[in-house]
């Protein structure tokens, strides 16, 4: 074992420049491991602090112990309580205060006219809870509002909106109530609850504007009085309050807001970013593995003098995995260090692009430091595994021999096997996404279809590298053959060399593919489902913005050039036992803008107790026209209602259809979603846009676009992700750049007597350059070319599992532009991974490379 190890670091320190491609890779794989990591812990302990600061005087919450819960969301709707309940609390033994915590949707309009927020997270507004102890919120800044109109407003939000205190402005309700700035507040000691942004109104303000009637609190605060422990004071609360109303204690409350912004942000980001690191991990797997099996093909006299002076097989594997442990452990710890840089930038990073990182330490556990050093030294010794084996069965006679490349790759035996898994790949992906859809049987094609691509890279190298390498003897002359030769010499190097570009380049395909299928079915669904002339919307996703107010609708429908104007509102309640989202409209309208597909029954006499669904609800629910649902609301009252109608499509207007007469008793601050309009034949769009535009304007000043437009604003989240998905592919790119390039420096390094003689019969430093360059154009381009194969491939798989998967009908789009700019940044990158390496060629000394053995 001494031995092995001496033998390796004596060919460590001979070879250092062999390992450092491998080295980069190792590291950089491990620092967006680490650094992911160590962002998740200190974001979850930076707002686990943060809640536990902002509600630390809060010692109890009495709200309604129903919730509603729709499917696709992880938080419920709950009923409110009475405010009646805070002189029942304050009699309660050990209560020293109680406050009702009113809360809804309010969304401030910036001093540029322009919605603050909206985006994902909450516009929350709600009354000022005049207890310091009991109010989330601190007053930095001016004063508590004592007034009708008058509002604090979270720093973080002031600032986006470049509001100041005493400013006017408008909060949208969502109906536009003007308000005026007289303090600005802190949420545990940041400018705001991450980009949530929060409005606080008086008691009689909040009432007013964001419940359905006075005397109604999303939940009630309370503080226990000295000596009081959070347990007894619950116990002594559920003691007094009535059938259907729960205390929990303020600890659980805060912990509940951690576990909530954990379920919805932190880990899915988290999640995400761990994806990346992953695949980043899986290139570098492939640049390490080429890299070990070059230097060991290298070695092969090296090794079988070993072999010949009575080294064992076992010393000669043991030798080489010294050396990739070598590798391994220094890249992995600088990797830890990287990884940590890497989050202190973040956490600088995240407040200068809008999101408020916590203030804290970085919080760095044994774990985020442990498993991706583990993950690094596994990775780079499970890749130098099989070359080490190969290095251990080299026999003593090969000393006797020039040095040998490995050539091996394109055997019959390996087409057989790559073709039983690519058959086997598409069977399983046919059967997960067409006969029997599974997301589970996709995934297994798509991982088969992955392992096929790799296990025949080296049969297909040699046809493919031909093919693309034609044009090159037309266009380069010699330069140009000697690079498809180059090449062409060892397919199983140049397959797995391409290998690693391929799979960066397939998971880029990969999400443009169902990025352009997404837009395409946004499009398809809006052209399909919406026959009006524009639409009215507010310029939000997620849980962001307060939506439309439901007078707009009929204030646009009296405008001489519409035809009909039909607002979207929504609610949510149980259908017998089960969560569903209700869609709260005028059903005629609707009819008359949405296309419906076939109806069955009537839209036009649903009143206060009538219900439309569509017919997949109505198959799976087992209901008729005729027959009865039970709906149970977040107000506690159960109503029957008789099914009126069932309709065919659902896009737009969602499963359930109600009245506004049916809702209004149930409801809690009501909104629109979404107001579709038509005008009146001969009116032009322009005309209509501009009428519509004009009444806009006195309801917060949404936005109105044509269906076209509407079609792409709702698909621009999409956008927004390719961007972020293709920043962090570029890691993945890097690592593949940076095994091509290492790759050819050891090629360079095999090939130096060739390259001396080429120089010697007359070949030019900028000839042997470009030659080196082209090719490294062909193995990128053969990398290339099967990434974007592969990626249409599984895009097409994740489309159709999708769409077998879910209620919705999924369009598939291939963007040939985006492709092509895929395409051509894969051979970019090739050309760019080739000049070191061109360049380290061309200044070899002639006559030294001539005398190389």
């Amino acid at each position: 074992m001494n031995a092995s190890v001496r033998i390796s670091v004596s060919s460590l320190r001979a070879h250092k420049r062999r390992f450092a491609g491998t080295f980069l890779a190792v590291l950089l794989g491990v620092a967006f491991l680490a650094g992911t990591l160590v962002m998740g812990d200190t974001l979850r302990a930076g707002f686990d602090t943060m809640f536990g600061n902002a509600t630390k005087g809060t010692d109890a919450v009495v709200r309604s112990a129903d919730t509603i819960t729709t499917p696709g969301e992880s938080q419920g709707v709950r009923r409110p309580v009475s405010t009646d309940l805070v002189k029942t609390i304050e009699r309660t033994p050990g209560v020293a205060a109680a406050a009702p915590d009113i809360q809804g949707a309010g969304q401030l309009v910036g001093s540029g006219g322009k919605p603050i927020g909206g985006q994902g997270p909450p516009t929350l507004a709600g009354n000022w809870i005049e207890d310091p102890q009991l109010n989330a919120y601190r007053l930095a800044e001016g004063r508590a509002p004592s007034k009708s109109g008058e509002v604090v407003v979270n720093k973080g939000a002031a600032k986006k909106g470049d509001l100041q205190i005493g400013d006017t402005t408008i909060l949208r309700t969502p109906d536009p109530v003007k308000v005026t700035i007289v303090g600005l507040a802190t949420f545990g000691g940041e400018d705001g609850m991450a980009q949530v942004t929060f409005t606080g109104m008086t008691q009689a303000d909040a009432e007013k504007y964001l419940t359905a009637k006075p005397g109604e609190a999303a939940s009630i605060r309370v503080r226990a009085g000295p000596g009081v422990g959070q347990q007894q004071l619950v116990s002594d609360l559920t003691a007094v309050l009535p059938k259907g109303v729960e205390a929990v204690t303020g600890q659980e409350s805060a912990q509940e807001n951690t576990d909530m912004i954990s379920s919805q942000f932190l880990t899915i980001f988290t999640t995400f970013l761990l994806v990346f690191s992953g695949i980043a991990l899986l290139v570098a797997t492939f640049s390490i593995h080429n890299t070990f099996a070059i230097v060991v093909a290298q070695r092969t006299r090296e090794n079988a003098l070993l072999r010949a002076l009575g080294a064992s097989r076992r010393q000669v594997t043991v030798s080489t995995l010294v050396e990739a442990s070598a590798v391994a452990v220094t890249a992995s710890a600088a990797g830890l260090a990287g990884g940590i840089g890497i989050a202190a930038g973040l956490q600088a990073l995240f407040p200068a692009i809008g999101f408020p990182f916590p203030e804290g330490d970085l919080v760095i556990s044994g774990l985020s430091m442990l498993l991706p050093l583990a993950v690094g030294v596994v990775v780079c010794l499970g890749s130098a595994l099989l070359p080490a084996v190969r290095a251990g069965r080299t026999a003593p006679l090969a000393a006797l021999r020039e040095t040998a490349v490995d050539q091996s790759g394109a055997s019959r035996g390996r087409a057989i096997v790559g073709g039983g898994l690519a058959a086997l790949a598409v069977g399983t992906t046919l059967t997960g996404v067409l006969a029997n859809p599974s997301l589970w049987l996709a995934g297994l094609g798509a991982v088969l279809a992955l392992v096929a691509f790799v296990v025949l890279g080296p049969v297909a190298s040699s046809t493919a590298v031909r093919i693309l390498g034609g044009p090159l003897d037309r266009l380069r002359g010699v330069t140009g053959g000697l690079a498809r030769r180059n090449a062409l010499r060892s397919p199983k190097r140049t397959a797995a060399t391409a290998s690693a570009l391929m799979i960066g380049v397939a998971v880029v395909s990969l999400f443009t593919v169902f990025g352009a299928s997404l837009k395409a079915t946004m499009d398809q669904t809006v052209s399909r489902s919406f026959a009006g002339d524009v639409a009215v919307s507010t310029p939000s996703f997620g849980a962001g913005g307060s939506g439309l107010s439901p007078k707009l609708a009929p204030a646009i429908a009296r405008q001489p050039s519409v035809e009909n104007a039909v607002g979207l509102g929504r609610g949510v309640a149980e259908v017998d036992g089960e969560g569903r989202a209700l869609t709260v409209t005028d059903p005629v309208t609707l009819g008359k803008v949405f296309d419906l597909g076939d109806v069955q029954g009537s839209l036009d006499d649903l009143g206060t107790n009538g219900i439309a669904i569509t017919r997949k609800e109505a198959d799976k629910q087992h209901l008729r026209v005729g027959d009865t649902a039970r709906l149970a609301f977040t107000d506690g009252k159960k109503e029957s209602f008789t099914v009126r109608a069932v309709y065919g499509q659902s896009e737009l207007a969602g499963d359930y259809v109600i009245t506004r007469a049916a809702w209004a008793p149930h409801r809690i601050q009501d909104s629109d979603t979404l107001v579709a309009v038509s005008f009146k034949h001969g009116v032009s769009t322009a005309d209509g846009k501009a009428a519509v535009r004009k009444v806009a304007e006195q309801y917060g000043n949404p936005e109105v676009q044509t269906r076209d437009a509407y079609a792409q604003s709702s698909a621009g989240g999409i956008d927004m992700m390719l961007t972020l998905v293709y920043a962090l592919l570029a890691l993945a790119v890097l690592i593949a750049l940076l095994g091509i390039a290492n790759t050819l420096t050891l090629a360079i390094h095999e090939r130096t007597r060739e390259l001396g003689l080429l120089r010697a019969v007359g070949q030019t430093r900028a000839q042997l350059r470009a030659m080196v360059r082209w090719e490294s154009v062909l193995v990128a381009a053969f990398g290339t070319a099967g990434g974007l194969a592969l990626g249409a491939f599984l895009g097409w798989v994740l489309v159709k599992a999708s769409d077998g998967a879910s209620d919705s009908a999924f369009a598939f789009a291939v963007p040939p532009a985006q492709l092509v700019v895929v395409a051509l940044v894969g051979l970019a990158a090739g050309a760019l991974a080739g000049l070191r390496p061109a360049r380290r060629a061309a200044r070899l000394d002639v006559l030294r490379a001539i005398a190389t053995e």
